[in-house]
């Protein structure tokens, strides 16, 4: 369309290479008159290349006025290539036409004004003949591309953003059709762009949750966004991720709706870490529930071999100091804040710091242990010694510890390079009916045997006292 414009621009310029302005009613005004009005930028050279005419847009466009019969090739006060190299007049699109007598087209280049903007622009450089066929000059129609360049380096920003988005950016149409597919959404659900495009959104979405499309599906045909929905999706492997999505409409020239536009950001991480707060903060609750529980049954079992008040404020003294490095077994070491400086110890060693503040000085054990004493890794001390304190803690409590004749035998073994561990009260309470459900302690253990470090766990209630077996693989502990 732009090459047939110019042609006729060419036709009009032939009429006008001269230094004076014409009559305003000839042929040769009327056509100086379109020109003059062309809101494109249109000038004409001679045969040499000198200026004889231009517009007042071609004026704009370069920041300045040539002198018409001096200035040559064309009237910007500097040129360049699209690279930024300078361009010399006399190399420019104009002066090829004019020095090959063949029209240029295909070409851009960069007018630089006499303040230093940069214009860049299309030339449409044709060569005039007269009716002889000689060379007589050319015309030249400059289109400003300054708003189409602006435009193709948003698109190709935002292609970037789009495509080097962590978050997965998916676009389908109003049938749920996926037509774009960036490198998140192959990161995050493992499908490749060759695989995904052209297939049903419903790839993604679990069987149970195949009714919410058609929900989001209608949001969108009504132009409205969806925002930081939180739902879950499926991979490719079949595998379920929580993401938050946010979609919105796709709208054509005429404001219709064509399809959607989906981020999806995977929160699998930010979900995990909200249960380990929880987690968290469940486990201070609960210590700090029985740090008052152990307080009482400290002063308790103290109280029944105290004579004296004085002697009492020393039972209790050394028990919570007791009860103090226990507790300090069950907490990470750390140097500076960052560092952990746990150190390997032994079985053994865990258990009898963990019980110590419900022994009696001068009065026989009443937690005996037998067995070998096996390694215990660094990484596991902290775990390890949790678990056996809420052995304890609840054995004080409701078992063993809680009457002043109950006792408790732990015997270690290993049989095939697994570590066997059996908990066995008696002497405590007795037991009319086991426990109904499963309270945080309970958890923490399964947690820690089972899933930490892939062993078993079971527990016996006898009407004598409670029974805790533990089997565990030694180099899992080690």
């Amino acid at each position: 369309m732009t090459d047939v414009y110019s042609d006729r621009v060419a036709k009009a310029g032939a009429e006008i290479i001269f230094a004076a302005p014409p009559e305003a009613d000839s042929p040769e005004g009327s056509s100086r008159k379109i020109l003059d009005d062309l809101p494109a930028a249109i000038y004409v050279t001679d045969a040499l290349g000198r200026i004889t005419y231009f517009n007042e847009a071609a004026a704009t466009l370069w920041g300045h006025r040539p002198t018409i019969g001096t200035s040559e090739w064309c009237g910007s006060w500097k040129l360049f290539w699209p690279d930024g190299r300078a361009l010399p007049h006399g190399d420019c699109p104009m002066a090829m036409a004019i020095k090959e007598k063949r029209p240029v087209r295909g070409m851009e280049a960069i007018a630089e004004r006499p303040d230093g903007t940069r214009v860049p622009f299309v030339p449409y450089p044709t060569p005039l003949f007269d009716a002889a066929g000689r060379l007589i000059g050319a015309v030249n129609m400059l289109i400003d591309i300054t708003d189409r360049k602006r435009a193709e380096e948003i698109k190709q920003r935002l292609a970037a953003i789009v495509q080097f988005s962590d978050d997965a950016i998916i676009s389908k149409n109003l049938e749920g059709i996926i037509e774009s597919w960036n490198a998140g959404a192959e990161r995050i659900f493992g499908y490749s762009a060759n695989e995904a495009i052209g297939q049903s959104i419903e790839i993604l979405i679990p069987p149970d949750r195949l009714s919410e499309e058609p929900k989001i599906i209608e949001h969108i045909r009504r132009g409205e966004r969806v925002d930081h929905y939180e739902t879950v999706r499926r991979r490719k492997d079949g595998s379920l991720i929580d993401i938050s999505l946010t979609i919105s409409p796709i709208m054509d020239e005429n404001g219709t709706v064509i399809g959607a536009s989906k981020i999806a950001r995977d929160v699998t991480e930010r979900h995990r870490a909200q249960e380990q707060r929880e987690l968290l903060f469940r486990e201070m609750d609960h210590r700090i529930r029985n740090l008052f529980t152990l307080a009482g049954s400290v002063v308790t079992l103290s109280a029944r071999s105290a004579d004296t008040p004085k002697e009492l404020t020393t039972i209790v003294r050394d028990r919570l100091d007791a009860l103090a490095r226990a507790h300090a077994l069950t907490l990470p070491k750390r140097s500076d804040g960052s560092a952990q400086i746990e150190q390997p110890t032994t079985l053994q060693t865990l258990i009898r710091t963990i019980v110590s503040p419900y022994e009696e000085k001068g009065v026989s054990p009443r937690v005996e242990i037998s067995g070998p004493d096996i390694p215990v890794a660094a990484s596991l001390a902290t775990g390890f010694a949790l678990l056996l304190h809420e052995f304890a803690t609840n054995a004080a409590k409701y078992g063993a510890l809680s009457t002043p004749s109950g006792r408790i035998n732990i015997a270690c073994s290993e049989v095939d390079d697994l570590v066997s561990l059996v908990w066995t009260e008696s002497g405590g309470p007795h037991i009319e009916k086991p426990p109904v459900g499963e309270g945080f302690g309970s958890q923490l253990a399964h947690a820690t045997i089972t899933g930490r470090l892939g062993g078993t766990l079971s527990r016996e209630w006898n009407a004598n006292g409670l029974t805790i077996r533990l089997l565990v693989a030694r180099e899992r502990l080690v």
